[in-house]
């Protein structure tokens, strides 16, 4: 494959592409900085190295890449037949997706697929496994149109519904309120949710970063830019995945609401 047709990062373009009147002001140390805080170089040579992998052997080169160690705890939970919704917390943003991916996508034969940020769609290696949500922009009029067909497809379901990876709040590292979607859809659907708990958490200096974004009010999210740097501080760990029980989707009833029942499984989560 050639490198045109392959995704590669780069920041330049990027700003041209998102800020064609502001880039020429931009100076170029803060372009510099930026190369080195998202791992241009680093990152691109793996890409490149693992341009003719895809699916789950595409995971397993991500796993090898980050060197991470996995303890898969509750292991005979995993459901031999059937479809279902696997939810699990955020803690890290890089290692618990591609960790997760690897895990289940082995287990099922590579019949999963992550409801994930758009982004990650442009990694040649990750598309096949992806049914892309973003909710800006041309794709919000496809968003319910592209769940859906997630739901009624016959893979498994990999979701992470708090959206962002988590965050810091009164000294406690953990998801922000996880969205309904995974429960209004998987009642629809007759699909038992899994919970599963990912052991991780990233540096000081992102959750404070983070924080002070949102207590200046900065819209744009700002830790993101940060998250292959947590990736790559986070390499050579040994990380514990637990996979709970199924939660049968009967269980959702109207005793609850939908948010209120995602809650619930968001505590299950994090009592695992």
């Amino acid at each position: 494959m050639a490198d045109d047709a392959l995704f590669l990062i780069d920041i330049d373009r990027i700003l041209r592409e998102k800020a064609p009147k502001q880039y020429k002001y931009i100076p170029r140390f803060v372009i510099s900085y930026l190369k080195r805080i998202v791992h241009q170089e680093e990152l691109n040579v793996f890409l490149r190295e693992s341009k003719d992998k895809v699916g789950v052997d595409f995971l397993k080169a991500c796993v090898e890449f980050l060197d991470a160690k996995l303890v898969i705890k509750g292991e005979e939970n995993l459901p031999k037949e059937g479809l279902y919704t696997f939810v699990s917390n955020h803690p890290l943003g890089g290692q618990d997706g591609v960790a997760l991916g690897y895990i289940l996508g082995s287990f099922y034969q590579g019949k999963v697929k992550y409801l994930v940020n758009d982004l990650l769609m442009n990694l040649h290696g990750l598309a096949p496994l992806c049914i892309p949500i973003n909710k800006t922009g041309k794709q919000s009029r496809d968003f319910p149109r592209l769940v859906e067909a997630g739901f009624k497809s016959d893979d498994q379901l990999i979701m992470f519904p708090a959206g962002l990876c988590s965050r810091r709040q009164n000294g406690v590292i953990r998801d922000l309120e996880w969205k309904k979607t995974f429960i209004v859809k998987s009642v629809e659907s007759r699909r038992d949710v899994v919970p599963i708990h990912f052991e991780g958490h990233n540096s000081d200096f992102f959750y404070n970063l983070a924080n002070l974004c949102k207590t200046l009010g900065i819209k744009f999210n700002i830790a993101m830019l940060y998250l292959a740097d947590e990736m790559l501080k986070n390499r050579h760990k040994t990380f514990t995945v637990t996979i709970g029980k199924p939660i049968p989707w009967q269980t959702f009833d109207r005793s609850k609401s939908p948010q209120q029942w995602a809650q619930y499984v968001q505590d299950i989560v994090y009592k695992l």
